[in-house]
C-alpha cells in the first residue's frame, strides 16, 4: 500500500484521513449513536453529546503526547467513518467504525491498515492491541485481513471479548 503522510494526515488509494477536530463533535456523535455502531461499540449504550466531546479531546491531546488519535475517514469528500488509536496507559489500542451504508467494500481494512501502518512505521510503536467482540465477525475478518493475531479471548460484562496484537515484525 502506498501510504502518503502529510501532517498526520493520510491518504491511500481510494481514502482520505484527517485527525478529527473538535468541529467534528456532530459527525461523530451522530455516528456513534447509529444503532448498528453502537450495538458493538458502546455496547449499545447510548452514550451523549458530552462523552463523544471527551473523546474527541482525548484524541486531540494524544495527537500532541504521542502523534495519534482518531482520524475521520473521507471517500469521495464524503465523511464515512473514523480510525484510529486509543491512548491507552501502555500499549495502543486500534479502533475503527464506517458508517453501515459503507460496509462490505474494505474500508474498514483500508482505513485501520493506513492508521496501522502509520503508527508501526512512521511513528515507530512496539505494539499495537485491539479488542473486538467475538460476535462481531466483520471486525474479526478485518483484523486478521491486518495481520493481527488473537493473543486472549475473555468474558466482559457478559460478552466474549476478543483480544489482538501485532507488533512491527509481524506485519504481513
Amino acid at each position: 500500500m502506498n501510504l502518503q503522510l502529510m501532517d498526520a494526515n493520510l491518504t491511500t488509494g481510494r481514502l482520505q484521513l484527517r485527525p478529527c477536530s473538535r468541529l467534528d463533535i456532530e459527525f461523530l456523535h451522530t455516528l456513534w449513536m447509529n444503532d448498528r455502531i453502537r450495538y458493538y461499540l458502546f455496547d449499545d449504550r447510548i452514550i451523549s453529546h458530552e462523552e463523544s466531546r471527551t473523546f474527541i479531546e482525548a484524541s486531540l491531546n494524544s495527537f500532541e503526547r504521542h502523534g495519534y488519535g482518531l482520524w475521520l475517514v473521507h471517500h469521495q469528500n464524503q465523511c464515512i467513518g473514523f480510525a484510529g488509536f486509543l491512548d491507552t496507559e501502555a500499549i495502543p489500542s486500534l479502533i475503527y467504525g464506517i458508517h453501515p451504508d459503507f460496509w462490505g467494500q474494505g474500508y474498514a481494512t483500508e482505513a485501520a491498515r493506513a492508521v496501522l501502518e502509520y503508527g508501526l512505521r512512521i511513528l515507530k510503536l512496539q505494539e499495537v492491541n485491539a479488542d473486538v467482540d467475538e460476535p462481531n465477525i466483520a471486525s474479526v475478518q478485518v483484523l486478521r485481513k491486518l495481520g493481527m493475531k488473537q493473543v486472549n479471548r475473555t468474558l466482559v460484562n457478559g460478552r466474549p471479548l476478543l483480544y489482538f496484537s501485532i507488533e512491527p515484525d509481524s506485519e504481513e
